[in-house]
């Protein structure tokens, strides 16, 4: 997807193009948007969507009129309205799509509410932007410093510059309620410039600075999910997952927003599985459910007296019992109900490379050298029936050791 900046540099390093997420293609940005109508042309009778797209530092995106039609394309710089002053952003979606992108969103469909674009930026307005967007960083670990020495309990994540300098947005998480009054104006002292506090939530955070997930890809919160939904520990619990808080929990310290992908598919297939707190009864005793496998549609059960003997069953076994249960029928045992493996499904150990040794990756032993000379002796002796002597400094008398018979 990154254009052809983001080969590889002399040493097999990355060069980049060093636009921090202002890439003008689009094309290694956060939260981009194909536009799939690209290629095809309204009806005649039909004008354009007079509104598009902008996206600014870390995938926000707002939405703006195009009140002088000005000709635009994906990747342009635009100076857009702001409040004060003007904003520097990147056109990312243009025509019909944008009005599906709103409906989406639920925004008003009335382009008239919506801020202005003023112009295609300069490159003196594209100059100072960058000059802005160089502080940030120095200004975020002053912040910081500001923050902890009137002891805030905040935590400042990101520092954003309006394009013309005449704001700066902080981007703070906390747990509590935190009064900034003091802080602002210590912001404003020492920035000279007009000061916006956003609280964001952890969520928000790792979605804004990005980062790779314990699957090895990038966050999804960063690259296309815009919809934060609550995540409980039901959903693992569902899933048979461990209730591990280290590997539930993602880099901004809550669930992890992928244990909802496959909770409905887990969801629709426990509806043909008993309730695990609903008891069997037999002739031979009462048995509870251990243990449930949905990938096979199997459980097991145990008697209440013999906890450690546990019995497999389907999970169309045990729906049957219930409901000879519930017609007050006792069957004999669950023993008739076991499900009996064959022999031949009962495979030893074998991963998917099909390698069960777990001892492929060790280094072998390297025999030594002394056990090899001795056996290299052993064999000249019985070739030909008599023994060399050894040499006194390599090896000791044995007082114990019989006389040869050619002695």
């Amino acid at each position: 997807m990154g254009c052809n900046s983001c080969a590889s540099s002399t040493g097999g390093q990355p060069r980049g193009c060093k636009n921090n997420g202002t890439c003008g293609t689009d094309g290694c940005n956060k939260l981009t948007v194909f536009d799939w109508l690209s290629n095809m042309s309204l009806p005649s009778s039909m004008e354009p969507f007079n509104a598009v797209e902008v996206r600014f530092k870390n995938g926000r995106k707002e939405f703006f009129q195009n009140p002088e039609t000005i000709t635009l394309s994906i990747g342009d710089i635009v100076a857009t309205e702001a409040s004060p002053g003007h904003d520097i952003g990147i056109i990312t979606l243009t025509g019909e799509l944008v009005r599906v992108q709103m409906k989406k969103k639920r925004i008003p469909l009335k382009t008239e509410a919506l801020p202005k674009i003023y112009r295609k930026a300069s490159q003196k307005d594209i100059d100072i932007w960058q000059s802005y967007r160089e502080r940030e960083n120095a200004i975020q670990k002053r912040s910081r410093e500001i923050a902890i020495r009137l002891g805030l309990q905040m935590k400042i994540s990101d520092v954003e510059f309006q394009g013309d300098g005449s704001k700066v947005i902080f981007y703070y998480t906390a747990e509590e309620r935190v009064d900034f009054r003091e802080l602002i104006k210590e912001f404003a002292r020492a920035f000279n410039s007009r000061i916006e506090m956003k609280q964001v939530g952890f969520r928000q955070e790792a979605a804004r600075l990005g980062g790779i997930g314990s699957c090895g890809r990038e966050l999804c919160c960063s690259t296309w999910l815009t919809d934060f939904r609550s995540v409980n520990t039901t959903a693992a619990r569902y899933q048979q997952l461990s209730l591990n808080p280290q590997k539930l929990a993602g880099q901004c310290g809550k669930l992890k927003c992928c244990l909802n992908y496959e909770l409905d598919t887990y969801l629709e297939a426990l509806e043909s599985f008993p309730n695990t707190e609903t008891k069997l009864f037999t002739e031979k005793g009462t048995a509870s459910c251990q243990k449930i496998d949905i990938f096979k549609g199997r459980l097991w059960y145990a008697y209440e007296k013999e906890g450690m003997n546990w019995h497999e069953l389907t999970a169309e076994k045990a729906n049957e019992i219930i409901e000879q249960n519930k017609k007050g029928v006792k069957p004999h045992a669950l023993e008739e109900f076991v499900l009996e493996i064959p022999e031949d499904e009962k495979k030893p150990f074998d991963d998917l490379v099909g390698q069960d040794s777990l001892t492929r990756f060790d280094q072998p032993k390297q025999k030594s050298k002394s056990r090899s000379r001795n056996k290299n002796k052993k064999k000249t002796k019985s070739k030909s029936g008599v023994s060399t002597a050894p040499s006194k400094s390599t090896t000791r008398p044995n007082k114990n050791r019989k006389p040869s018979r050619d002695a």
